[in-house]
């Protein structure tokens, strides 16, 4: 490693200076680090492995001291001066085009525009990280640097393991994080792995290095709204939530899109956030409208737009529980309910309990665990009491596949369970997969494609929308209208955050179609390269029965074989990159999730229909042989969908 080491910057002749903090970026909250002497000692080892010897003295200190107070290392001192942002690929230099886009990708999801908590290398839900610390990044930026057509570089868990000998089709990367051994993988072990510096959470996108800012969840989250109100409230196809009222609560790296989502569906929503520097990041970015400092100013907003069929996004600056229980004590009408706290971590700092100003949050974390579960305990009993009430007067609750209701069980609620006596039968709620996404959308292979133009050209993306919009046939089905009009309004709704990027539900047929039109116009040099990529959130990306899985029928919710194979599939038939998590969006051990990236570089095969080595991977071939296979699991007439069986 010592070369790779000089290269990165690890083995210069002095040190990086002390690190310097920007003000006014939101820093992580100390995470749980439950440690013996012996572990303490081992987790300072693990660090220290990245630094050569001759100052391994100097930083062994530094790194407990950083232990100690954050609960990681994460080596502050190694993060590049400056704020990071995704700058256009011919910024990078680098063997292969792979390498350099892959590298756009990492730094956006560090942008300070982007990123929740860029110096912990934390890019969404409150702990899905690219990475364990910076030594681990400048290892992996160096790594790809280096990287040419005929290796493998292979990362776990942040950990680069190295380059390995391979061939121009096969993956330039492979990743995974956090895969923990049956009997170790529950949260306690995860955390005390993860303080070691050999686990990493990350999330779906963040730790596949594959994020998109807000705009990853939106159209997600404005097809569950749309169909939500076409299934639960009675709207015309072609209708839209105009008059309608959606309350929710997050507006993190992926709650944040809900706002935004409900503006674009014709609704008139209110967001609750603790943190105010995520609603001002929101109102900065557009994706919020106003911001209100009472229920009775929130309610009164949203009742207004509402009755004129105006569009409208408020944040709410206070917790959810005050905003329900506002709404049961005065009988206020709500439509369409959900919840986007990050409850895959609630005790991380993930879910804050109402009654505590989020500041307040963050310190009681550090000075009380025990006393901040038992207040979130308490604060989620409440907030599962106001929505039982809400529901019996007639608004829809969806559980968002953000473990809400498993955080509720957990929290001591035994009636959330169907059974009452475990989780093992579901919810009294629905999923929102389970009764809407899944039936209009997953079971007929429609899922979160997304692109990245790696030019950083807007007009780039400007011309990927057009030949998307061609590439659709409004009148094939319901999804394609809507994608269609979605696509024709996408740059008026300024959904940009960091890169030049889109997302869009799309099936195995429209990607196809899309991607070769895409690879096309990259190799008549009408474009720049174009990462693909998806969410893990997609039709046979992702096992987790509290989620993705939770509207399978047969049984094989709780198997993580689906996943697993898409991701073997991917690496077989030459993804760019190809990764596979533990956790998702709902925790550890709750779900198994994989993605990919392809970089379109407008290569072509020598051949049609066969994988023949050229100087470039050809693109075409990969996606001619990848589309498909990347939806097939989910989609096999085998596997029982939906209560309709389908």
């Amino acid at each position: 490693m010592e070369k790779i080491q000089n290269f990165a910057g690890l083995g210069a002749n002095f040190l990086p200076p002390d690190p310097v903090f920007e003000t006014g970026i939101r820093r992580a909250p100390r995470r749980e680090a439950p440690l013996s002497p012996s572990q303490k000692s081992l987790a300072l080892s693990n660090a220290l492995r990245y630094i050569p010897q001759a100052w391994q003295e100097e930083l062994a200190g530094e790194f407990l001291k950083e232990l100690e107070e954050h609960g990681r290392i994460y080596g502050y001192r190694f993060r590049p001066a400056g704020r990071s942002h995704g700058k256009p690929i011919n910024h990078y230099s680098g063997r292969c085009v792979e390498g350099k886009a892959l590298r756009v990708m990492i730094d956006n999801n560090l942008d300070f525009d982007v990123a929740l908590y860029p110096y912990e290398l934390v890019t969404y839900g409150e702990t899905g990280q690219v990475c364990q610390n910076w030594m681990q990044y400048r290892l992996i930026c160096s790594y790809l640097e280096v990287l040419d057509e005929n290796g493998t570089l292979v990362v776990e868990s942040g950990h680069p393991l190295g380059i390995f000998a391979s061939h121009p089709m096969a993956p330039r990367v492979i990743v995974t994080n956090g895969l923990m051994v049956g009997m170790f993988d529950n949260q306690r072990d995860f955390n005390i792995a993860a303080a070691m510096g050999v686990a990493n959470y990350g999330q779906m996108t963040a730790g596949g290095w594959m994020y998109i800012g807000p705009q990853g969840i939106v159209h997600g989250t404005f097809n569950t709204l749309l169909n939500a109100g076409r299934i639960k409230l009675g709207i015309p196809q072609s209708g839209d939530l105009a008059g309608r009222i959606f309350v929710s609560s997050g507006l993190g790296g992926m709650s944040g899109a809900q706002g935004k989502a409900a503006v674009i569906a014709g609704a008139a929503s209110i967001i609750a956030e603790v943190d105010d520097s995520r609603i001002q990041t929101r109102l900065s970015q557009g994706w919020v409208d106003r911001v209100a400092e009472s229920p009775d100013q929130a309610f009164l907003w949203a009742r207004s737009a509402a009755q004129a069929g105006k569009p409208l996004a408020v944040a709410f600056h206070g917790n959810v529980v005050d905003l329900l229980e506002h709404a049961v004590a005065f009988k206020v009408p709500i439509d369409l309910l959900s919840d986007q706290t990050s409850c895959h971590a609630p005790y991380d700092g993930g879910y804050c309990p109402v009654g505590l100003r989020f500041e307040d949050r963050t310190r009681l974390l550090d000075q009380d665990r025990e006393g901040f579960r038992t207040l979130v305990d308490l604060s989620l009993g409440r907030h599962f009491k106001a929505i039982k009430a809400l529901t019996a007067r007639g608004a829809y609750f969806f559980d968002y596949g953000n473990a809400f209701l498993k955080a509720v069980f957990d929290s001591g609620v035994r009636e959330v369970s169907k059974n009452g006596v475990d989780e093992k039968d579901g919810f009294i709620f629905p999923s929102y997969v389970d009764d809407i996404l899944g039936p209009e959308l997953f079971d007929y292979g429609y899922g979160p494609f997304r692109w990245v133009c790696l030019s950083g050209r807007a007009e780039d993306l400007r011309t990927t929308d057009k030949a998307a919009m061609a590439c659709i046939d409004p009148n094939r089905r319901g999804q394609d209208r809507d994608n269609w009009i979605w696509i024709r309004d996408a740059e008026k709704n300024g959904l940009v955050v960091g890169t030049q990027a889109r997302i869009l539900y799309q099936d195995a047929l429209g990607r196809r179609k899309i991607a070769l039109r895409f690879n096309e116009l990259v190799r008549n040099g009408e474009i720049g390269p174009v990462m693909l990529g998806r969410d893990h959130h997609d039709t046979g990306g992702t096992d987790s029965p509290f989620r993705e899985t939770s509207n399978i029928k047969d049984g094989s919710n709780v198997m993580a074989e689906m996943a697993t194979q898409c991701f073997a599939g991917n690496a077989a038939r030459g993804m760019s990159l190809v990764a596979l998590h533990n956790g998702g969006g709902v925790g550890i051990g709750k779900a198994i999730n994989g993605g990919f990236g392809l970089v379109l570089d407008g290569s072509a095969p020598a051949g049609h229909g066969r994988a023949i080595p050229t100087p470039l991977k050809p693109a075409k071939n990969t996606i001619w042989f990848t589309a498909s296979w990347d939806l097939s699991p989910f989609l096999s007439p085998s596997r029982p969908h939906c209560s309709s069986g389908r």
